[in-house]
């Protein structure tokens, strides 16, 4: 009989081996339950954490308060208002712009979403906050102030944005310091504005317009990257071209006026100015080529493609490149995946690519299924839906369906970043500790402390995790614990077009304030923001200082595929589809082969080992046994 026990505890111990090993690694995906709409409000309370300027009567993050109220002052401009670009203080107006662009792209084409999740005025005021200041931002013709704040300065220390001492240095783009790259970048965002306002209010919409149009002809007309104009943002984000930007604005102003102008532009220069020949695995704030691929196979899909379809039809083969890689269908040319199967192009602030990528699929998703169409990879025929699916993967995937089972959106669900590198909400609000801090002074006492952020930074998208899915939650690892505006910008819609296709939940909201209103409270009564008079009798509040010891913080990868030289704008007629441009240099990944939606537990290596250790001192017994 003992025979017999011991082989019976054997095999029941290799029945529960069996069982752990194969059904852990579905645990997470089975039990899983996202409430879509909540992501999105906190999604939106980010944009309110993040803004500059004098704050509006229904702000919803209170320990905030205003900030930068004498920007541009001292050069003569107004640059009041705009958002903070990340855990520091700098308005980087190419960021700010493209993220003001998805916010607006995600209001137009997934509008009955939002206005279903009750989203649409929350929506609209982000969007606002940013286009705003780009009004004032375009005081004159040929002019753009593309940013507020020195970089090296400002990272230079740890304090509120209410009791900043940096400088406020302005940076201005004109014919004599060009900035294509912002230029469009600004062109298209107050292009894709003007429609997603119009419904609302039709004179601010006009306004936009009317701006867009006259830093859309400043972009193409004096063409130059704005980091070659002013070296010193080349620190932070610098532009590797802004061919693709002068395409995404011609494309969104097509869009916005029905105007044939527009789509000849982005059909005769398609080829010289790199859309049609660059397929890209990766849209970011650098690299528009997806965004306008599919923004243009929209015009092909809806019929409309008139005397250029066959251009656009290049378009359409350069978008349909970028969803078969994400897809894992690209004939082995794929996107890299995690082993819990995250999109993995970068090793610093990742997240932001795999949202941004899941935010143009699930917009692709609506054109396909608008107009019945598939696309053909190399590796099989993908559906609407499946772009919708990945995308939803990765959506999970950021709100806790991961082998740390962590949010990886602040305030999200239980378990999530408790020390994002954040000043603001790494230092108690200036409304409960009203003494001031100093540049080294907060580095000491609050950067180095070792405690939970006092203030939860809702709905910001940090960096992520590593390519092993491994992430440490340390204020000092700013690579994967920083949320950034253009990770925040694609949830808008991401959220929206999953709440409306895969929940049945009503609205939740804020639950620690009240929501506004959900009837639109844009009337037409707009006018352009006010400029002050009397500039010379505001103090420049920069302060000099020693630099102090503290963190150095790396600068975004560039992530655009090349920085051809364009040439003029001149109709062409040459069509020819060139051969795939190679893909953007994608550096620090682990090549995994491993299905998209195989997203281990992060228990499972843990219990086959303890199995395993338990099943090693019965084996030399069995064989005696026998």
């Amino acid at each position: 009989m003992g025979r017999y026990r011991l082989c019976g505890v054997l095999l029941f111990t290799l029945q529960l081996f069996y069982v752990l090993t194969s059904t852990t690694t579905n645990v997470v995906a089975a039990t899983a339950s996202f409430d879509y709409n909540d992501a999105l409000d906190k999604s939106l309370l980010f944009f309110e954490a993040q803004r500059s300027g004098r704050l509006p009567g229904n702000q919803r993050v209170h320990w905030r308060g205003d900030s930068g109220l004498e920007d541009g002052f001292s050069q003569q401009a107004d640059l009041v208002g705009g958002y903070y670009d990340a855990g520091d203080h700098v308005k980087f107006g190419l960021p700010m712009a493209y993220s003001v662009t998805l916010m607006s792209w995600a209001a137009i084409d997934l509008k009955k979403e939002i206005v279903a999740a009750n989203q649409m005025d929350h929506t609209l005021e982000a969007i606002r906050w940013g286009t705003d200041y780009f009004l004032k931002a375009h005081c004159d013709n040929n002019v753009l102030w593309a940013q507020v704040g020195e970089g090296e300065e400002d990272h230079s220390c740890w304090q509120r944005a209410e009791e900043m001492t940096t400088s406020r240095l302005a940076y201005k783009l004109d014919s004599s310091h060009p900035g294509s790259d912002v230029a469009g970048e600004t062109a298209a965002a107050l292009a894709a504005a003007s429609l997603a306002f119009k419904p609302y209010n039709s004179s601010y919409s006009g306004l936009l317009l009317s701006h867009a149009k006259e830093i859309f002809s400043f972009a193409d007309t004096f063409r130059g990257l704005y980091d070659d104009s002013y070296p010193e943002a080349e620190s932070f984000y610098p532009s590797s071209g802004y061919t693709d930007e002068l395409l995404w604005a011609a494309a969104w102003l097509y869009r916005a006026t029905n105007n044939d102008y527009y789509l000849q532009y982005a059909s005769y220069n398609g080829a010289s100015l790199g859309g049609t020949g660059n397929s890209v695995k990766m849209f970011s704030w650098d690299n528009k080529y997806a965004g306008v691929q599919i923004l243009l196979t929209k015009v092909l899909l809806d019929g409309d493609g008139q005397a250029y379809t066959d251009t656009l039809k290049q378009y359409k083969a350069r978008a349909d490149f970028f969803v078969c890689a994400y897809l894992q269908k690209n004939g082995g040319d794929n996107v890299p995946m995690t082993p819990g199967g995250l999109a993995f192009l970068l090793a610093s602030n990742n997240l932001q690519y795999a949202a941004s990528a899941s935010f143009l699929l699930a917009i692709y998703s609506e054109y396909l299924a608008s107009s019945s169409s598939v696309i053909q990879c190399p590796d099989g025929t993908v559906q609407s839906q499946d772009l919708l699916n990945f995308a939803k993967s990765q959506a999970d995937y950021i709100l806790g369906n991961n082998p740390q089972s962590m949010s990886y959106l602040i305030g999200y669900g239980t378990h999530y970043p408790q020390k994002p590198h954040h000043r603001g909400s790494s230092i108690p609000s200036i409304h409960e500790l009203s003494t001031r801090l100093d540049c080294s002074q907060g580095f000491d006492e609050w950067y180095r402390n070792w405690n939970p952020n006092p203030n939860v930074l809702y709905g910001g998208l940090i960096g992520g995790p590593d390519s092993s899915d491994c992430f440490t939650d340390d204020r000092d690892n700013y690579d994967q614990s920083e949320p950034t505006l253009t990770a925040g910008a694609p949830l808008i819609g991401l959220f929206s077009k999953l709440h409306s296709a895969f929940s049945s939940s009503p609205p939740s909201g804020y639950h620690e304030s009240p929501k506004t209103p959900p009837q639109s409270s844009y009337s037409d009564e707009t006018k352009e923001p006010s400029t002050p008079s009397g500039y010379d009798q505001y103090q420049n509040p920069s302060a000099s200082y020693a630099s102090p010891d503290q963190p150095a913080e790396t600068p975004l990868q560039s992530t655009s595929v090349q920085n051809p030289s364009a040439p003029e704008p001149a109709p062409s007629s040459d069509y020819i589809l060139n051969s795939p441009a190679p893909g953007p240099v994608i550096e620090d990944y682990v090549m995994v082969n491993q299905q998209i939606n195989s997203a281990p537990s992060v228990l499972s290596g843990r219990v086959k080992y303890l199995v395993l250790k338990a099943m090693l001192p019965l084996v030399p017994l069995l064989i005696a046994a026998l």
